[in-house]
């Protein structure tokens, strides 16, 4: 008996190509974005201590600024280093007794973060000795939960590459 896999008996290919042909346009013809980049992504912690420990000490993301967040006294927010300009940032809320992590509609599925293959390895390590457990794999991608159950994936491809090839 196989195991079924979810999804399998889809097939999008029609769509997806309709989408492509309608949407897609080649670099040469491509608008360049208004934007300068992700300035940060701001998620939640319900513990600013153990987030410091697991993106600083187990990630290897540095810490480069904390302060009290402008829109909700008390409210720590705080900024980790992700390389090449890009933050990762961080707000508790005490007092608003917010629920665990849920996958809804228009909520982060998961972040992924580049690393080079060298790192990928050692990060691998690092996150099987503080007990995270490795939820996916495959080649260069692991996926893991963070301290508050957010989704993480640390992929070992350059920026702009997905499996091998550009999506920049």
């Amino acid at each position: 008996m196989t195991e079924e896999k979810h999804g399998e008996d889809i097939d999008r290919s029609e769509e997806w190509e309709q989408l492509r042909a309608t949407y897609l346009r080649s670099p040469s013809v491509r608008p360049e974005s208004s934007a300068q980049g992700v300035h940060h992504l701001a998620l939640l912690s319900s513990d600013v201590e153990q987030t410091i420990a697991f993106y600083q000490g187990v990630l290897e993301f540095p810490l480069t600024e904390l302060f009290e967040n402008r829109d909700y006294k008390g409210s720590t927010h705080f900024f980790f280093d992700i390389g090449n300009g890009n933050a990762l940032a961080f707000f508790d809320f005490p007092g608003l007794e917010l629920g665990a992590y849920r996958e809804v509609l228009g909520s982060l599925h998961h972040l992924a973060i580049s690393v080079t293959p060298d790192k990928w390895h050692h990060l691998r390590s690092k996150l099987e000795d503080a007990g995270v457990e490795i939820v996916f794999e495959h080649k260069g991608s692991i996926y893991f939960s963070g301290p508050d159950g957010e989704r993480l994936e640390l992929l070992a491809e350059p920026l702009g590459e997905m499996n091998g090839r550009p999506v920049l």
